[in-house]
């Protein structure tokens, strides 16, 4: 049987303990020398020694069980002390077992987690963001941050390892123990995120708003009355910044300069920007209502980042037609508004001085590289052969990136395919040209100006020199360090851009029958024979053509479908839902069409001639993808609901992609969509 181990001292209070046994041996040795000198002396002094080490002894052993027994009532008084210190410590602190339930908790934390009794439960069913697995494993500290009922805790837990603490146990095995207890403290930082937020909302913001149809809506308006139109407007645009406590400074005629809290603009946001419908209401006898558009940048590190977000801001406004606010932030950009037409403008000196832009670019090159979007359409190859006949007029060899042709394309690209008067190797795949591009080549992408849009992304990293030339309002996702940028949301198609810079290219540029009837169907597609977006310019880029050599009945030809299409886009619009009572919901079955994306596209523009309808949307199926093509007349602005599902698009013409998604859960998703931008007042 295994004896009681008694307690033993150690230490200097040991050696403080044994110090009159050893000044006693050494008083022993001191006796042998004086025998050596004087007998009785010697003995006298052993008689003293005898009784010294009897006493020594006698108090060792009657002493050492009242010092042993102070020492442990002290230790735990200390430990009844330093438990009651634990209890009452303002910080609330709990005890963890591996599975993370609370084994013991002291006052502050049942206080925090509003708890009159021991509480004794997972700490999960408090707080169920400390999951077992959030707590420490391998690591002996983790912190993370917490909410309970408004109040805001960084939680550090602490990995205590029992490992070793059994050895003296006579119920316990050690051998192998690995067992842990976890501490948790609440750091309540309720206060300080509170100061936070206030101090970020009470942050400074910068603005620009600037007058979209300045000039034509003076134009408009006798010129004794223009003074009384920028005043009214002066003091709308004014009113409403004052009403949010922000300065406003006018910079330019056109141009305002504003700074705002930034919990102002939160408020804006929330109420939508009624600036931008509450400035259309100015009416002095203007035949045109004034619109604007607003930038806003936040969050920025300094005040200069501010102003840099504001001018990236307004520039994505005025790029997506005006009539619109952005809230650019360094992770993200809000849209809101955008539901007029912008405005085309009648001069053309903006395209004149693009066209000499881009005569220099491409003759400082000597290869010319130009593509359009995925699954090309017709307006797309139409601007890209426009460009191909400017790169040809200057001298400069140039060629097409074209990946797959669509049924609808087929017949134009035949028209230069095995032609003699064009070079055989006119048209690359994505492969290709990427094999052909060099320094010394000029890219020129038409009809697209996001990134993950166009034929072949590859090419933006290689070439060095790009061109932009669109007519769709630009998004977030935009095509960066471009050489020229020529994006025009007023504008029809990108064929009647091209179109415009080919008069000014150069004089003796001769445009083929073939390349003529190629942009005119173009513009015809883009603007549903000249229905749609058509204006003054419009016509004109189309008069062009046809002295060019465009043939209306040659385009006609290239536009008939075969017998499967046509069903397939008569089945889609007799099977068409009608969502809400104005909302034309379809789908497309492509089996055995080469483009059923495209007829999806025709469908969703022929549902738009049912009485009553304000927006189409046709779903189509294909290469594992599903397709949304959306159209409106005038009512509804689809670029901002493709936009929330992932597109983008024109106000009347958008679409997006989705992938891995089955026909009814795209409808689904659609429908909720609608719901949920009704609900908003995004659209009606």
């Amino acid at each position: 049987m295994k004896t009681k181990k008694r307690i033993k001292l150690k230490g200097r209070l040991r050696i403080y303990m044994q110090t009159s046994l050893y000044l006693g041996l050494l008083l022993l040795v001191v006796d042998a020398g004086i025998y050596f000198l004087d007998v009785r002396a010697g003995f006298l002094l052993t008689c003293f020694l005898l009784v010294y080490f009897g006493m020594v002894v006698l108090l060792m052993f009657y002493n050492r069980p009242v010092i042993l027994n102070e020492l442990v009532s002290f230790a735990t008084q200390y430990g009844q002390i330093q438990k009651k210190l634990l209890r009452d410590m303002a910080v609330p602190y709990a005890l963890l077992d591996e599975g993370g339930r609370v084994i013991w908790c002291n006052t502050a934390f049942r206080a925090a987690i509003h708890s009159e009794k021991g509480f004794k439960k997972s700490i999960t069913y408090v707080f169920p963001s400390i999951t077992r697995e959030k707590l420490p494993q391998s690591e002996q500290e983790a912190e993370l941050e917490i909410s309970f009922e408004g109040s805001d805790y960084i939680a550090h837990m602490t990995r205590v390892s029992l490992q070793g603490m059994s050895e003296d146990s006579d119920i316990l095995d050690d051998e192998d123990y690995e067992s842990c207890l976890y501490a948790l403290y609440l750091y309540d930082e309720t206060a300080l995120k509170i100061a936070l937020r206030e101090n970020d909302a009470q942050s400074l913001s910068v603005g620009l708003i600037y007058l979209d149809n300045y000039e034509e809506a003076l134009a408009s308006v006798e010129e004794v009355r223009r003074s009384l139109l920028m005043a009214l407007i002066d003091r709308k645009v004014n009113k409403y910044i004052a009403a949010f406590d922000g300065i406003c400074q006018k910079i330019e005629k056109d141009k305002y300069l504003i700074i705002l809290k930034k919990k102002s603009v939160a408020q804006m946001q929330e109420q939508r920007f009624e600036l931008l419908e509450d400035v259309k209401t100015v009416n002095i006898g203007n035949e045109m209502a004034v619109t604007i558009s607003i930038g806003i940048g936040l969050d920025g590190l300094v005040y200069a980042q501010d102003y840099e977000f504001a001018r990236t801001a307004i520039d994505f406004a005025l790029g997506r037609g005006g009539d619109q606010a952005v809230v650019k932030q360094p992770d993200r950009i809000s849209y809101y508004g955008g539901k007029s037409q912008q405005v085309e403008k009648n001069t053309r000196v903006k395209a004149r001085v693009k066209a000499h832009a881009l005569r220099e670019i491409i003759t400082s090159k000597d290869n010319v590289l130009i593509m359009g979007h995925k699954i090309g359409d017709v307006d797309s190859f139409g601007a890209a052969v426009g460009i191909y006949r400017i790169a040809r007029t200057l001298e400069r060899r140039a060629q097409i990136v074209l990946n797959d042709v669509t049924t609808s394309l087929r017949p134009m690209v035949d028209l230069f395919k095995n032609n003699p008067e064009y070079e055989s190797d006119m048209m690359l795949t994505s492969a290709q040209a990427i094999e052909c591009a060099g320094p010394n080549t000029v890219l020129v992408v038409v009809d697209v100006n996001k990134p993950s849009l166009t034929e072949c992304p590859e090419l933006l990293k290689i070439c060095k020199s790009i061109v932009v030339l669109d007519h769709h309002r630009a998004g977030t996702e935009t095509i960066e360090n471009a050489t020229l940028s020529y994006v025009e949301t007023y504008a029809s198609s990108a064929c009647e851009m091209v179109s415009e810079i080919l008069q000014y290219i150069s004089d003796n540029l001769r445009i083929k029958n073939e390349e003529a009837d190629s942009m005119y169907a173009g513009m015809v597609v883009d603007t549903q024979n000249f229905m749609t977006k058509t204006g003054v310019r419009t016509f004109e880029a189309a008069a062009f053509l046809r002295r060019s050599g465009a043939d209306v009945v040659r385009v006609r030809k290239l536009f008939r479908e075969n017998a499967a299409e046509y069903k397939a886009k008569a089945d889609a619009v007799s099977q068409a839902e009608i969502y809400r009572g104005v909302y034309a919901i379809s789908v497309c079955h492509g089996e055995g069409l080469a483009s059923p994306t495209v007829v999806g596209a025709q469908a969703a523009n022929d549902l738009l001639d049912i009485r009553g309808i304000k927006a189409s949307f046709v779903l189509t199926e294909y290469q594992g993808k599903l397709y949304f093509s959306a159209r409106s007349i005038d009512e509804i602005n689809v670029q901002v609901i493709m936009e929330r599902m992932g597109g983008g698009g024109h106000l009347n013409i958008a679409g997006c992609q989705m992938e891995n998604t089955p026909v009814q859960d795209g409808i689904v998703i659609l429908k909720r969509t609608l719901d949920k931008m009704i609900e908003e007042g995004e659209i009606s």
